[in-house]
């Protein structure tokens, strides 16, 4: 697999390395009071915001109530799974000491245990980012998201894979150290997984019994609005993450990678994989909260335990370091960067995308840092 991306001498990927070490290093020492305000203000409002959502679908017979409450509880799941947990479990809170936000105890309202994210996540993706063959988000092991991904006459099926994966992201995020692959490949068998299945069902029957059981019982009469109020929640929350997530990774202009190509990384090297592979959302200050600041995927994998709410300080600078270095900085707006990622699921649904060429040009808005617009792997 040939490479794509621009081809820095070793000299010029050490002194890459230095200043974004020295980024790093001088916000890390500024991280204090603000910071612990920031991310306790964002779990006052999502608990804040849970109770809203729950109190008004419990009289949702009332329309505007339970319109009200599927919109409150929605923005409190992806609030909970973006901002807070996803962030809180790469350790950007840890200088804290706050146990409700220690990186290896905490827990958060979906169906992956947060015990394999932390595997799956942010050892295997961050580590080992857009490598083919490494880096099992590449597709989830359900869609074929690179042409350097061998075809297979399943794969006809991408875009209809991809839309039940948005609806049930919570569910595919959870199956993922499953290797579904592996086990469909004759690798692996199923009982080898059996503890890991132990901890999907365990995590997801309390998911189930919590939104589904409980909840609409409690409810009494009102239990179908209730139900119903909690699946829209939940689907919206799905899609919102699949999303945002999908347009972090693989619209027009990132980059894969081969294992021949990892395997003299050095930190430079690691670094320039790091922003090729990955692509920012441009858009204002609650957009960038609502997703998680995965909005700027590009820092958030240079430095993912920097608190989120950082990196839109950190983009300028590091725009001008891609432009100093020759790299493209891909970003762009939501409808943009996603329909580029829905275009590629449904080309690479076909056999003859096994690409001869891989696109190695940004969009138009990337082609320059510098004229994109602002917005390690310390890799737990």
């Amino acid at each position: 697999m040939p490479s794509t991306h621009p081809d820095l001498s070793p000299h010029q990927t050490e002194a890459l390395a230095l200043e974004l070490d020295e980024l790093r290093g001088r916000t890390m020492a500024d991280l204090g009071g603000r910071d612990a305000e920031y991310i306790r203000r964002v779990i006052k409002t999502q608990r804040g915001l849970e109770v809203a959502g729950r109190g008004m679908l419990f009289v949702g017979f009332l329309p505007p109530a339970w319109l009200g409450g599927v919109a409150a509880l929605s923005l409190s799941k992806i609030l909970d799974n973006m901002e807070i947990g996803h962030n809180v479990m790469h350790g950007q809170y840890d200088w804290m000491k706050d146990p409700s936000l220690d990186s290896r105890r905490f827990e958060w309202d979906t169906a992956c245990p947060a015990e394999q994210w932390r595997y799956s996540h942010n050892y295997v993706h961050h580590t080992h980012t857009n490598v083919v063959g490494m880096d099992r988000d590449l597709g989830y092991g359900i869609l074929r998201m690179s042409e350097d991904q061998p075809w297979r006459v399943r794969d006809l099926g991408n875009p209809i894979y991809a839309t039940l994966l948005a609806l049930l992201f919570q569910w595919g995020v959870a199956a993922h150290d499953l290797e579904v692959e592996r086990i469909e490949a004759g690798e692996i068998k199923l009982s080898d997984k059996r503890e890991i299945l132990q901890a999907i069902w365990r995590k997801g029957r309390r998911q189930v019994l919590k939104d589904y059981v409980a909840f609409p019982v409690l409810a009494g009469p009102g239990a179908p609005f209730v139900l119903t109020g909690n699946l829209s929640a939940n689907a919206l929350r799905n899609v919102w993450s699949f999303m945002i997530i999908f347009c972090g990774h693989f619209p027009d202009g990132t980059h894969e990678f081969s294992e021949a190509e990892v395997q003299r990384e050095t930190r430079g090297d690691w670094y320039v994989r790091q922003m090729l592979g990955s692509a920012n959302l441009t858009g204002g200050r609650w957009f960038h909260i609502l997703s998680g600041n995965l909005s700027h995927q590009i820092e958030h994998h240079l430095f993912p335990d920097l608190p989120a709410h950082r990196y839109g300080e950190i983009a300028v600078e590091v725009r001008e370091i891609c432009a100093r270095h020759g790299l493209a900085y891909n970003a762009g707006s939501l409808p943009k960067q996603f329909g580029s990622v829905v275009k590629k699921i449904c080309r690479l649904a076909l056999p003859w995308s096994t690409g001869e060429k891989r696109a190695d040009a940004a969009p138009a808005d990337s082609e320059a840092c510098a004229a994109a617009e602002p917005e390690l792997a310390q890799a737990a």
